[in-house]
């Protein structure tokens, strides 16, 4: 438990912070997981239609530093690999 007056204010922002940026990450992740399903289902065509959102989704996660930037281009060459 935070026990300076500073120590209790950057806890609360750190909560208030998460709670903001966590629905960014939950929807990367999503995004992700549909485009694996529609490969492990065969559907190439729709994989393909589907990537520029998994691309943008996996940009802003790395915009709003909720995974580093080299982390953010690993996942977008894995799903560029899955795809093809």
């Amino acid at each position: 438990m935070p026990i300076t007056k500073s120590a209790l204010k950057a806890s609360r922002q750190s909560a208030v912070r998460r709670k903001r940026r966590l629905p960014f990450k939950t929807h990367m992740k999503t995004m992700m997981r549909k485009l694996a399903d529609l490969i492990k289902e065969g559907k190439k065509g729709e994989a393909v239609l589907l990537m520029p959102q998994v691309y943008k989704s996996i940009d802003t996660a790395a915009k709003k530093h909720l995974i580093h930037r080299n982390n953010a281009d690993r996942k977008k060459s894995l799903v560029a690999r899955m795809v093809k």
